[in-house]
Order: structure tokens, then C-alpha cells, then sequence
């Protein structure tokens, strides 16, 4: 085996448990929470993860770029996650029915405070890992990260299949897998450090990063971003706990799906492992806008579809939501990324790509969980009878469905794609497949 395939596997182990920790509890904590009365508290565990990454990611980034290597922070803050998920974990066990939000609230706050850092991390030591060994990233990356799917998939169906979706075990599920990424990371190609020289506190910092808003393209990109954003969470939130809640209801009392959620939407991910190899060919065809549109519209069929499907006769509907999540997720998280990645030079990579996910999983995702939260509880939760529960559903999606498609409008209407881009690093500008993928990269040093 050649040194690259030797990289190209390391780095697939790595997205594979990154997501399979993520994956042991994303979809299936709402159920347990409304199994234990805390339903219409299921929007703060979800809305947290945004908030945390409001900071989290770029404090963290910016350790990574100037003092700390990024596979030993990766390495960290896994094992600090995974030490507050087992502690989440213990609370709820020593709990019995007991449940209160505050403690596990708190424990559960600290543990994705620490991971969701962790997904920029991986994401930066991949492509300074490739970029090293002299390969493509928007080539090479694609294949790797499809590896992240499939543990998360494989962490949905294991806490499904061991009934762990209902219990507080998803927890513990989660913790383990976390301290075998914190220990494998050590194993991991060195990140070194951009230290240099600074002129300014920004920049010994790396808050030079925030100057990408001075870039009108890439202000434009990282709003509108923030905006679908808003999406990405909310069948997080609730996907499981509705296909669920079907049970209340004697018509699908027995359903096969109501009584396995996981693996009814673990074709979601299913679908992202296919989507992630298209996203070379669609940015070299389409270019970013292109690529950008497609998971906008994509993000109306998905709650379309939900507010549409039932789990007897109707899903196919249900099916065919998770099959348009493939592209409403990869072709937005994954090629944003790349995009971003692009349009930056590698003295700033990890605090970009922490950028990102502000602008994605911190300010869109915690708006988005707010807002559904008081959606779902206003026509849900509101409601004792499971029939009127359903219908409110149904409202709640269509609800969600339409914001969508007016992001996808207003974005179709104000960005430019010129497919042009100027040098980045004092190298000939980078394309995508020989096709740019559009807007306007900096030059290195410059807004």
C-alpha cells in the first residue's frame, strides 16, 4: 500500500468515528427526553449545539492554527467530550425516572461544547494532511469523508437494533466511541502550527479570520449560509420523535417504523454516502451557486415530504425525504466547506473553517432550533390528543418547508456566481475539476 492510500485510510477512520459519536445520540435523544417528560425541552438540547458554536469552534481553531497542533486538539477535546457525555450518561442511570432538566441539560451543554470543534478539526487536519501529500482536496476529500456517513449510519442503526434509541444508554454508546477517536487522533499526520509574526493582536489571535466579511462575495456566501443553516437541526430534533409518535395513534399502533425511527431516517445518511462522491462532478458542472441551490430546494422536499408521509401507506414519502437529504446536508455542509477552504489561505485554515460553523451550526442552526421549538410546541406539544398532535405536525413541516424555498429564492436572486477567482497564495488559482466553482477567492494576506 502506497503512503497516500495509507493517508487516504487513516483519515477515513478518523471521519468514521468522528460521526459515529455524533450519530450514537443526534437522532434518537428526543426520544428518550420525551419518554422521560421533557418533550418540549427537546429544542435547548438541540438549540445548545448552535450556541456552543457560536465560539467553541473558532476559539478552538484558533488554538489550532497558532499554539496547538490540530490532531492533538482533536485528540483533547474528544476526551473532554466523552468525559461529560459518560457523566450525562451516569445522571440519567442513577436517576431512575427521575429525570430533571438542569443536571443532564448541563452535563450534555459541556459534552457538545467540546465536540462540535471537533468537526472543523477533523476537516482541517484532512485537508492539510492531503494538501501535504500533494493531493486535491476537492478530488480526494469527497471519498474520505463519505467514511464520516457511514459511521454515523452505523452508530444509528447499533442504538436502534439494541433499543439504546429509547434510553439513556445512547449516551454512554456516544462516550465510548469518543475516547477511541481521542486516542486514535494521537496516531494522526502532524499539523504544524502557523505561529509567525504578528502585527496586531487580531492577528496573533487569528480573529483575521472575521476580515472575510470585508469580501462582498464571501459575505454574501457565509449569510446565506447562516440562513440554511436554520434547517439543518430541526429533523434532528423532532424527525425521530415524530415518525415515533405515530404509535399514539391506532391506525399505526404496530407499525414496523414507528417502532424503529432510526432505521427509517438512517436512509438519510444512506443517501448522503452517495451524494458526497457527486459533489466533485456537480461543483466542476454547476459551480458553488449551482451546488448551493440544489441542497436549498432540496431542504423544501425534505419537510415537504415529512408533512406529506405517514409510516403505513405514505412511506414512500417518508422515503423519499431521506433520500433528498443527501444533497440538502452534503451538497451545503461539504461543499461550503470546501468552498470556504478554497477561498482562504493556510495560515487561517482551522479559524475559517471555525468561521464556517458559525455562521452554519452556531448562528443558523441555534435559530432554527429556537424558532422550531416554539413551532412544534405551539402545534404539537399544545395539543393531549395524538390525532391533533399529527395535524400539527403536519402544519409545523409545511411551516419549515416554506422558509426554505424563500431562502432558495432570495439566494437564486442575489448571488453571484462569476466563476472567476483570482490568485490565492501566490499560486495559479484553484478550479474545481477545471471548472471554477464560482465567486471571488483572496489574495493571500488581503480583504
Amino acid at each position: 500500500m502506497t503512503s497516500q492510500k495509507r493517508l487516504k485510510v487513516k483519515l477515513a477512520i478518523m471521519n468514521f468515528l468522528e460521526f459515529a459519536v455524533w450519530g450514537s445520540y443526534l437522532i434518537s435523544l428526543g426520544n428518550y427526553l420525551s419518554r422521560v417528560g421533557l418533550s418540549e425541552q427537546i429544542g435547548w438540547f438541540y438549540m445548545v449545539q448552535g450556541l456552543v458554536s457560536l465560539f467553541m469552534p473558532a476559539v478552538v481553531g484558533i488554538v489550532a492554527d497558532r499554539w496547538i497542533h490540530a490532531q492533538r486538539m482533536l485528540s483533547l477535546c474528544q476526551l473532554i467530550a466523552a468525559c461529560f457525555m459518560f457523566g450525562a450518561g451516569l445522571y440519567c442511570a442513577s436517576s431512575g425516572g427521575g429525570v430533571e432538566f438542569g443536571p443532564l441539560f448541563a452535563l450534555y451543554s459541556f459534552s457538545v461544547a467540546f465536540y462540535m470543534p471537533t468537526i472543523g478539526l477533523a476537516n482541517s487536519v484532512a485537508y492539510s494532511a492531503l494538501t501535504k501529500s500533494g493531493l486535491d482536496t476537492v478530488k480526494h476529500f469527497p471519498p474520505i469523508r463519505v467514511f464520516g456517513t457511514v459511521g454515523f449510519i452505523c452508530a444509528m442503526l447499533f442504538v436502534n437494533f439494541t433499543g439504546f434509541q429509547s434510553t439513556y444508554s445512547q449516551l454512554f454508546a456516544s462516550g465510548t466511541i469518543g475516547i477511541v477517536l481521542s486516542l486514535y487522533s494521537l496516531t494522526l499526520p502532524d499539523c504544524p502550527t502557523n505561529k509567525g509574526t504578528s502585527k496586531s493582536l487580531a492577528d496573533a489571535l487569528g480573529l483575521n479570520a472575521f476580515a472575510l466579511f470585508k469580501n462582498k462575495k464571501l459575505a454574501v456566501f457565509f449569510i446565506f449560509s447562516m440562513l440554511l443553516g436554520v434547517s439543518l437541526q430541526i429533523t434532528n430534533s423532532y424527525g425521530n420523535v415524530f415518525i415515533a409518535s405515530f404509535e399514539n395513534v391506532s391506525a399505526y399502533a404496530d407499525n414496523y417504523f414507528t417502532k424503529n425511527a432510526n432505521l427509517l431516517i438512517s436512509l438519510s445518511q444512506m443517501s448522503e454516502t452517495l451524494c458526497i462522491l457527486l459533489i466533485p462532478m456537480c461543483l466542476k458542472r454547476f459551480g458553488i451557486k449551482g451546488v448551493m441551490l440544489m441542497a436549498m430546494f432540496a431542504w423544501v422536499l425534505r419537510f415537504g415530504f415529512f408533512g406529506l408521509g405517514n409510516p403505513g401507506s405514505g412511506v414512500w414519502l417518508f422515503i423519499l425525504s431521506m433520500i433528498v437529504y443527501g444533497i440538502a446536508f452534503d451538497f451545503f455542509n461539504v461543499s461550503g466547506s470546501l468552498y470556504v477552504d478554497k477561498q482562504t489561505s493556510p495560515e487561517i485554515r482551522s479559524s475559517a473553517q471555525g468561521l464556517f460553523m458559525i455562521m452554519t451550526n452556531g448562528i443558523g442552526a441555534s435559530v432554527g432550533t429556537f424558532c422550531a421549538q416554539g413551532v412544534v410546541n405551539h402545534f404539537v406539544f399544545s395539543h393531549a390528543d395524538p390525532v391533533e398532535q399529527l395535524e400539527g405536525w403536519r402544519i409545523s413541516w409545511f411551516c419549515f418547508s416554506g422558509f426554505a424555498l424563500a431562502v432558495a429564492i432570495l439566494f437564486m436572486l442575489i448571488f453571484r456566481d462569476d466563476h472567476k477567482r483570482p490568485d490565492v497564495s501566490g499560486r495559479q488559482a484553484e478550479t474545481y475539476g477545471g471548472e471554477d466553482a464560482g465567486g471571488m477567492a483572496l489574495n493571500h494576506g488581503e480583504v
